[in-house]
């Protein structure tokens, strides 16, 4: 059977894992925990080290002892311990000979002789609290030897490093607290602007953008993606209040024509007026249900959906196909047409919409233009992009209008008369950002749009 809830360690780490405090609070002790582990380790290296450095060295001045006793005796023996604790008086080393029934012959340590041979890692003195490192033989006549070492300095080694291990731990410890307090106080500091400023576009200030601090830091790049995502949703809700603003006022047109012409059919008597009152109804129904299908395209482009199907492109022959299939009206209609198309010009897109980017363009110069005027076609590659443009040499539009040009139901006021609807160049604008570029217009002698797009 599962258990109903996680074990309590699980539970209490939990919340530390799942924020930036907790998170540098576990790696600074973590590397606290290291230290205070590798003080160990080296303590018990060190350590080890030194007790079998101890016992090499007692067993090396027993191997000497031992050797003057082989060519002499016990007395002799006893001698010889006896000048070396006059000639070393501050030595470390001690020594002890007792005969067979243990009654001393030599030497000073004041310790109990043990009672087996072999190595004694702690031989307590009788007085003064001292530890040795001792080594006992049983010599051939019964007699025992005792060479000690005092433990005084393995001990001062002992707490030396002890006492560096606890500094370090202590130490990294306290750093790790002030890393954790100083990280987890900026932390919050940014994502705390951050929030605020995500609570004041919550409350209606979508004028409010995310803090930068121009540092390039991990915040810093969430910062501008947020911004970017912001500004998009700007443009996204500034379309649709433009949408609902020029819905309601240049609907209201062919709607009121819409009613006129169905009110003339019912006041209509005769059956052939009526029916051409009835044709003329279904002619503005028409031209309603073409504006309301060109809205939803240019949602559906803004809605950059589009981006999953993109494919490679090559403009150059799709320029080129669409100026031999408008040439016939151009020049039916009095117009010139030029062409000026880079060869081998590849970009990723949507050729469906690429083609009716250009063909949008090309009606807006064939509509809106004199007969007699020229319109070119031209594209060309840039070091950073490619350049679609059609221009005219024809009247231009007014300087002052330009900056409207691409919003929806714009219309110039020398196409005011014109039929269309004032969507083709929104349109436009539309698939331009789909495809990550953009468009702009310019009127000097003429009028030009460009639709920049971005190489492969």
């Amino acid at each position: 059977m599962k258990p109903l809830m996680p074990p309590f360690r699980i539970r209490l780490l939990q919340p530390l894992w799942r924020s930036t405090f907790g998170l540098v609070a576990l790696v600074s002790l973590g590397f606290a925990l290291s230290a205070l582990v590798l003080g160990f380790v080296v303590y018990e290296v060190a350590h080890e080290a030194l007790e079998v450095q101890l016992d090499h060295r007692i067993a090396s001045e027993t191997r000497a002892l031992l050797a003057e006793h082989s060519r002499s005796g016990t007395a002799e023996l006893a001698d010889a311990i006896r000048q070396r604790e006059a000639a070393n008086s501050g030595d470390s080393l001690a020594y002890r000979l007792v005969d067979r029934v243990g009654q001393p012959l030599a030497g000073a340590l004041d310790a109990p002789v043990p009672a087996e041979p072999g190595y004694l890692e702690h031989l307590f003195h009788n007085q003064g609290g001292r530890v040795s490192q001792a080594l006992t033989t049983e010599l051939a006549d019964g007699s025992r030897l005792v060479v000690a070492a005092d433990r005084a300095a393995l001990k001062a080694t002992d707490a030396t490093i002890l006492t560096i291990t606890a500094t370090a731990f202590a130490a990294m410890l306290l750093i790790g607290i002030a890393g954790t307090w100083t990280v987890g106080s900026v932390t919050r500091a940014r994502l705390r602007d951050i929030d605020r400023a995500a609570q004041a576009i919550i409350e209606g200030d979508l004028s409010r953008r995310m803090p930068l601090d121009g540092s390039g830091s991990e915040f810093d790049r969430v910062s501008a993606t947020l911004n970017r995502m912001l500004e998009r949703i700007a443009v996204l809700l500034d379309n649709l209040r433009q949408v609902s603003s020029d819905v309601a006022h240049d609907l209201r047109t062919p709607l009121t024509r819409l009613n006129n012409r169905l009110d003339e059919a019912l006041a209509t008597p005769g059956q052939g007026d009526r029916q051409l009152a009835i044709a003329a109804a279904l002619a503005e129904s028409r031209e309603l249900l073409g504006l309301f299908a060109a809205l939803l395209r240019i949602s559906e482009v803004e809605a950059l959906a589009v981006r999953r199907h993109f494919s490679e492109v090559a403009l150059d022959a799709l320029l080129d196909e669409l100026a031999d299939i408008w040439l016939p009206d151009i020049e039916a209609s009095g117009h010139r047409l030029q062409r000026a198309i880079e060869p081998g010009v590849v970009v990723p897109g949507d050729r469906r919409l690429l083609r009716q980017l250009v063909a949008n363009l090309l009606d807006n110069a064939l509509r809106h233009t004199p007969a007699g005027t020229t319109i070119t076609v031209r594209l060309q590659t840039l070091p950073e992009h490619v350049a679609i443009t059609v221009s005219d040499d024809g009247p231009g539009v007014a300087a002052n209008e330009l900056p409207r040009l691409f919003q929806r139901f714009a219309r110039s006021e020398r196409s005011r008369h014109t039929a269309g609807s004032g969507l083709g160049l929104a349109l436009v604008a539309a698939i331009a950002t789909a495809h990550r570029g953009r468009v702009s217009a310019t009127s000097n002698g003429g009028f030009s749009v460009t639709a920049e797009l971005p190489r492969r």
